[in-house]
């Protein structure tokens, strides 16, 4: 199957303990009209999706830790043979939580750190406490053998922190380190002024290559931030080489840009069935539909997997099999997800050889 669910995100419940400048689902504390599903509804879509194929299932949010049954998702999950994993703010993190952790078989979990103070974490995050929430998970999960890894997400408000951040997740003890570029979805579109500029986002992207290179301690990798795979073919060519790229073993693997609803989707806690975690479009409901049904046949995934007629400097671009640029960012820009990428400095050869 040429395009295989190799990544699932999971909104076990929309509730959160934070308030983030930038949260796809604008989760807070109490969030009406969007109710957690049952255990026995969880357990229907485990069955369904392993039915089908074994990705990567992130229990995500929200917060999903807020779940009393989360860990009985994550068993169940387990029991079937997919790698089960979970994303948290790492507040509500304890030396039993991470024994349920190991207990249930969760392989890793994710924790989002934005700054490499308290004053900047803080910040984005809008709860005081929440940067020393992260410290405090990374050494809890290091005392229990639960293996961890950081995603942080970068504006303008931060984007001075992104060579602090990460030298402070290695030195945390994470497996490896993200480097999301946001996209204006949820309450993030209230910060759509604050997106890094195009030239700034060219130069970061550069960065991260050069960082990679010499990087031997901890796994690297951009995300959300499809046009690397463009920067990166083009550095190594100019250089006559490149470097092997090292593939988390609990990641979508491969060297492409993006993989919405390619290689990953998000199921939303209403049932949606999403391209990735920041694009605002259904393909279809799990409670109308399979998942597979969903996967294979619906006139989203379909449109996001035809390369041919995204439109603008993506249709033509000669790097559009490997990047593919943001069809989510695309989306929230301009209201078309086949249009192309807002935040791209390149200029195709097409384009160059018409002028």
């Amino acid at each position: 199957m040429e395009f295989e669910p190799k990544w699932i995100a999971w909104e076990v419940t929309r509730r959160c303990n934070l308030k983030c400048v930038h949260c796809r689902s604008s989760s807070e504390l109490e969030v009406k009209g969007h109710p957690d599903f049952s255990l026995d509804e969880a357990k229907r879509l485990l069955d369904d999706i392993a039915s089908y194929a074994k990705p990567v299932v992130v229990l995500s949010g929200g917060e999903p830790l807020l779940r009393e049954d989360v860990f009985d998702i994550a068993a169940y999950g387990t029991e079937l043979g997919l790698r089960m994993c979970m994303a948290t703010n790492g507040m509500l993190v304890t030396d039993e939580i991470a024994g349920k952790m190991k207990e249930s078989g969760i392989k890793m979990v994710s924790l989002s750190l934005d700054g490499s103070t308290a004053e900047v974490h803080d910040n984005f995050r809008n709860v005081e406490g929440a940067f020393d929430g992260v410290m405090r998970a990374a050494r809890i999960f290091r005392e229990n053998g639960v293996g961890f890894l950081i995603n942080s997400s970068f504006t303008k408000r931060n984007q001075e922190e992104i060579p602090k951040v990460y030298e402070l997740a290695k030195k945390i003890g994470a497996t490896a380190w993200y480097m999301f570029m946001i996209v204006p979805t949820g309450r993030g579109e209230e910060i759509m002024s604050e997106l890094i500029s195009k030239e700034d986002y060219e130069k970061l992207l550069n960065w991260h290559y050069d960082m990679e290179k010499e990087e031997h301690d901890i796994l690297v990798r951009p995300t959300c931030a499809p046009s690397y795979y463009r920067v990166l073919r083009q550095r190594a060519k100019e250089e006559g080489g490149g470097f092997e790229r090292r593939n988390l073993k609990f990641s979508t693997g491969g060297a492409k840009g993006c993989l919405a609803g390619q290689l990953i989707c998000l199921i939303d806690v209403d049932g949606n069935v999403l391209p990735c975690s920041y694009f605002p479009k259904p393909a279809g409901n799990i409670r109308e539909q399979s998942f597979r049904e969903i996967w294979e046949n619906s006139e989203l995934f379909r449109d996001l997997r035809d390369f041919k007629s995204y439109k603008g400097r993506c249709g033509d671009c000669e790097y559009v099999s490997v990047c593919g640029g943001c069809r989510a960012r695309a989306y929230a820009v301009s209201g078309d997800y086949m249009a192309e990428e807002p935040f791209c400095t390149h200029v195709p050869f097409k384009q160059k050889v018409r002028k």
